[in-house]
């Protein structure tokens, strides 16, 4: 007679409820997400192989951002479903991260921008360069990703820059762009561009306020550091 499909265990669940979710660890938080397991494996069991997944330096959750829907699928227990529904999670863990980091922002306070685009660019494994453009109160207009793959800072003319800025009728703009290094330490092509926006944002009237490089968990910034 075929087996029953295992159910999560009561104990994490009970605990959420008496407890909340901190009482959990990350494979019972994982556990309570899967609901099920295999013919052989509980969810708990599922929930920790998926964790070993991960690798340094991001292990745990974080690790969760770096694998892919094929790589869970190879978890026996996670199919198709379960492994869109993690990365769903690890999206909204982003989205949640820069919804809270907006409220309040003042984007001339470049500790505040880079905590906005922290949790969307520290996790990415090759470079996206966003334009911010601002409006004459320092509000947003649009967040416009110039760039998102093996493209190369140096590759960004000013000129791309400007046709995007003055699409959206940017009065002030930012550039923010991430170093998949985790170094956010600006390199001899980012300090050229900088110059040649910050001159033609001069010239055009539409000036740079900065540029902040985001590194992990770290971030740089060329206003902060007088090189604008």
């Amino acid at each position: 007679m075929k087996k029953k499909r295992t159910e999560i265990p009561s104990k994490p669940y009970e605990r959420f409820l008496s407890n909340g979710p901190d009482a959990l660890t990350e494979s019972e938080l994982l556990a309570v997400i899967l609901r099920t397991g295999t013919q052989d494996m509980d969810a708990m069991a599922v929930a920790d192989e998926v964790m070993k997944l991960a690798k340094y330096p991001r292990e745990g959750l974080l690790g969760l951002y770096d694998l892919s829907v094929e790589d869970l699928k190879k978890v026996k227990g996670i199919g198709e479903v379960k492994a869109v529904k993690l990365k769903c999670i690890t999206e909204l863990s982003a989205r949640i991260s820069k919804a809270t980091a907006k409220q309040g922002l003042t984007f001339t306070e470049s500790d505040k921008v880079a905590e906005y685009f922290m949790e969307q660019l520290r996790h990415r494994s090759t470079e996206c360069v966003i334009l911010v453009s601002l409006d004459a109160k320092g509000q947003v207009l649009k967040e416009s990703e110039l760039s998102n793959g093996s493209v190369r800072m140096s590759l960004i003319s000013s000129r791309e820059i400007f046709l995007e800025a003055l699409r959206q009728r940017a009065v002030n703009i930012l550039l923010v762009h991430n170093h998949p290094s985790g170094d956010p330490a600006p390199s001899e092509c980012d300090k050229d561009l900088t110059r040649q926006v910050a001159q033609a944002g001069d010239l055009l009237g539409i000036p740079l306020l900065d540029h902040i490089i985001i590194g992990d968990n770290r971030y740089t910034s060329f206003k902060e550091l007088d090189l604008l």
